[in-house]
């Protein structure tokens, strides 16, 4: 089965992570939380989910896992103003393995300048940052890109979301 890097800190999307970390276990794949600090607690914006950090982003590389997590909330704009998390991610998609981008979880993928000419779709407040970054905007629950990017908008489309993101996982 999978082995799924996972970028949070605290501010994330609560039901973004934990319904599809729940879904990806269940499915029998493995969920890594990364972050700046490994044992740290981090908390989500609603108050209702936190979560203990498995790895520093210093201790993985993008060769260890099959896929990469990206939950929304505030927590990817705060991840990508780190080049650490930027690098990880680009490789990522340079390398075509599979990307799982919920709501403003695409915020990373701006940055790491990978959305050129991909069809894609986030939160509807980040939906012209996406055009602007080269994608191709789709307002739909979901969109999977060249059977590798999967993005969706918002908590409301997780089933569809969880559904497409399994299929890519080995």
């Amino acid at each position: 089965m999978a082995k799924i890097a996972t970028f949070i800190t605290d501010m994330f999307e609560d039901v973004e992570y934990t319904d599809p970390a729940k879904d990806f276990k269940e499915a029998g794949h493995q969920v890594v939380t990364i972050e700046k600090e490994k044992g740290k607690t981090v908390k989500g914006k609603q108050g209702e989910a936190s979560v203990t950090i498995d790895q520093t982003i210093d201790d993985v590389s993008p060769n260890d896992f099959d896929a990469l997590f990206i939950p929304g909330g505030f927590s990817p704009d705060i991840l990508r103003g780190d080049d650490r998390f930027v690098e990880f991610a680009k490789h990522f998609m340079d390398e075509k393995k599979p990307v799982f981008a919920i709501c403003h979880g695409p915020q990373l993928l701006i940055t790491a300048k990978s959305l050129e000419g991909r069809d894609v779709t986030g939160f509807k407040s980040i939906q012209v940052d996406l055009e602007y970054a080269g994608g191709k905007v789709h307002d739909k629950e979901v969109v999977v890109c060249q059977n590798q990017l999967v993005t969706s908008r918002q908590p409301d489309d997780i089933p569809a979301f969880v559904e497409e993101s399994i299929k890519l996982l080995p």
